[in-house]
């Protein structure tokens, strides 16, 4: 069974890209599609326009499209939120740049889940989202 991971990338996205810093402020998404610990293909999908629907428009759109994980390097509270309501298990990617160097981190089982301290805001020092 494939399961779809999500992760925000800058141009022009695909597992060489740098990984988006902050989920809803990326250029597009890369989506990968891992099967029995392989990754079996990559779409790249354009961010959408927060205006209709504010931080959740992209939330919805990446459960729409079938996305069951993400990994991110900053969020704020909102989005890590509506994440967890649509089932959308989502991951720190930390100090890894790479999309390709941060999905094979997830599918060895060294990212940890995504916590309200890792959030844009967050009185965490460690956390280093540039302010966005």
């Amino acid at each position: 069974m494939n399961t779809l991971i999500a992760v925000p990338s800058s141009l022009p996205g695909g597992l060489e890209s740098s990984v988006g810093a902050h989920f809803g402020h990326c250029e597009l998404y890369t989506l990968i599609s891992v099967a029995n610990g392989e990754i079996t293909s990559t779409e790249v999908i354009p961010n959408i326009p927060h205006e209709q629907g504010g931080c959740m428009a992209p939330v919805r759109y990446l459960a729409d499209k079938g996305v069951k994980m993400l990994i991110a390097g900053g969020m704020g509270m909102r989005p890590l939120m509506g994440f967890n309501e649509v089932g959308i298990a989502v991951y720190h990617g930390g100090p890894l740049n790479i999309v390709g160097d941060a999905v094979n981190a997830l599918i060895q089982g060294s990212l940890s889940q995504f916590s309200m301290n890792h959030t844009c805001g967050a009185k965490d020092p460690a956390h280093q989202c540039g302010g966005h």
